[in-house]
């Protein structure tokens, strides 16, 4: 066969499909359902909200382009009770972003617009709030980061309820860049902000390029989320917050920096940043499963590939940690308001490794399911609760592959726990440390200098599974959500499912490379494939 470059194909397309009419500057709230359609783009000009018993539709190839402001001042927000549903497709994404894009060229900046927050009606756990409470009644409710009441009782910034089968929507093939704002210290808006998600929220194919704060942040909920990529944000990647019991599977991370600022606020920090609950004994507690993510660090400049914090309890599958700055894993224990493992007679860091993720029912266990603070609760309603986790321990890092993590404290952590990483570690099971890439292409650009550190930001990778990758582990469960299989890493050994959608792939930093028919050329099949999965998609 004729060998062929298939991207030329995907750029003539999604050029097309980015086509844009007039331009509609929003500056009011969503009040009744409203559908945004792809032949205009939509400049928000200040915080919009989809109040509650609104949807905002978003018709695939729409592009919401905000004008550049020194606070992010345009962002969206759905309120509870609130829906949007943007649903593109591989041919044509739904695009947040600024008027500064040329849907071309990466540049390092972020805070030109606000961001994309999602709130619902699930349980959440925020103790440091006056009269919230650590037991899981599901009255508790909170505050967005980053979100500013405009009138005492504000109720449009508050997530949070008792619905953990909640749904705000569903968004798919959406890629969101180049935003952010800084409300004060500590108080920053994410690229994706979730709080309180239900898991009838359908979250697949999303992006975020650049941002001042992290690339998703959730507080509490049950929302799953498949086929996620984050790259270059200026704070931790996957940030876990205040009890969430979801899923998640096919995760990239490509550590960077998205201005020259302090690390946390332009330059990276923790890949994944873990917190239990507010005050550590309340519930309900981060109890999360995740499968077939690939994290890639900076090697000078980054933090952990995981810090644990507040009875944090995450189990990793499947997944690649490769050039990390630091810890494979990092023992925070107490920061961020909360007390760390073992307050109030709660698990200790040592037994959450080796507790069967079943205890987190238990009634006759005293340090979890018979803990004080979920004594108001039934074991049935605690089993409802927690329904991510279906075996192994509470917390456990199993059947990933570690590559290129030079740190000299790499694995001192998880070594000198002897839980997780370490060849004698205890939990250690189907654990390799490569000695080969386990993807296909990395390559890194010049050292930049940014808030004072070094970095060596990644211009292109083909993520693909290569070598250990390769390496058979037991599948995700088959479950309705999770995919059942057997490669590591969030990429099969054919299927780079960045291509077409992201800005990652208009940048020029990822491409095919490849084949999609598995003869290991590019050539005229594999367009054939690509053209008819799209023609579908339409």
């Amino acid at each position: 066969m004729k060998r062929i470059t298939a991207s030329l194909l995907v750029c003539g397309l999604l050029a097309v499909g980015m086509a844009q009419g007039a331009e509609i500057l929003v500056t009011s709230n969503i009040a009744t359902s409203t559908t945004w359609t792809a032949d205009n783009t939509y400049n928000l000009q200040n915080q919009i909200y989809v109040l509650p018993g609104a949807t905002l539709t978003i018709e695939p190839g729409t592009i919401i382009a905000s004008t550049p402001t020194t606070n992010g001042a345009g962002s969206l927000a759905v309120c509870r009770g609130g829906k949007i549903y943007a649903v593109g497709t591989a041919l044509k994404p739904i695009i947040f972003t600024s008027k500064n894009d040329d849907f071309k060229t990466w540049r390092p900046v972020c805070n030109e617009w606000g961001n994309l927050t999602i709130m619902g009606r699930a349980m959440i756990s925020n103790t440091n709030i006056l009269s919230q409470q650590s037991c899981p009644l599901g009255s508790n409710v909170s505050p967005m980061e980053g979100l500013v009441e405009e009138f005492p009782g504000d109720t449009r910034v508050l997530y949070g309820g008792n619905d953990d089968n909640d749904d705000s929507g569903s968004l798919m093939y959406v890629s969101i860049r180049y935003g952010g704002r800084v409300v004060g210290l500590a108080n920053e808006l994410n690229g994706l902000s979730l709080g309180g998600v239900g898991r009838e929220t359908d979250i697949a194919y999303l992006e975020i390029m650049n941002n001042v704060d992290d690339g998703i942040e959730i507080w509490g909920g049950t929302v799953n989320l498949k086929y996620v990529s984050i790259w270059n944000v200026g704070d931790d990647y996957f940030d876990l917050d205040q009890g969430w019991r979801g899923k998640a599977q096919f995760g990239l991370v490509v550590q960077g920096y998205s201005a020259d600022a302090a690390q946390g606020s332009g330059v990276c920090d923790h890949c994944f940043e873990m917190d239990g609950a507010e005050n550590s004994d309340a519930q309900p507690v981060t109890t999360a499963n995740i499968y077939n993510f690939t994290a890639i660090g900076q090697p000078l400049a980054g933090r952990a590939g995981t810090a644990w914090r507040g009875n944090a309890r995450v189990q990793f599958h499947n997944s690649i940690f490769m050039e990390l700055g630091t810890n494979l894993v990092r023992f925070d224990n107490a920061s961020d308001n909360d007390n760390g493992y073992a307050y109030n007679g709660t698990l200790t860091w040592a037994e959450t490794w080796t507790t069967p993720y079943s205890e987190a029912w238990n009634k006759s266990n005293p340090k979890t399911g018979g803990h004080p603070n979920v004594s108001c609760a039934s074991e049935a309603d605690l089993q409802a609760m927690y329904q991510a986790q279906t075996s192994g321990k509470l917390a456990e890092i199993n059947y990933c592959v570690f590559y290129n993590n030079l740190n000299s404290g790499a694995y001192s952590n998880s070594n000198g726990y002897n839980y997780v990483a370490g060849l004698s570690g205890s939990n250690c099971v189907g654990n390799i440390f490569a000695t080969q890439s386990p993807i296909r292409a990395l390559v890194r650009g010049a050292d930049v200098t940014a808030g004072g550190k070094t970095l060596k930001p990644v211009v292109f990778i083909d993520p693909r599974a290569v070598n250990d990758a390769l390496t058979a582990a037991p599948a995700a469960p088959a479950d309705g959500f999770f995919t059942p299989v057997t490669y590591r890493g969030a990429f099969s050994a054919y299927d780079n499912w960045l291509v077409g959608w992201t800005a990652a792939y208009q940048y020029g930093m990822t491409g095919l490379q490849g084949d999609v028919t598995g003869d290991d050329q590019v050539n005229l099949d594999d367009i054939s494939v690509l053209s008819e999965n799209w023609l579908l998609s339409l």
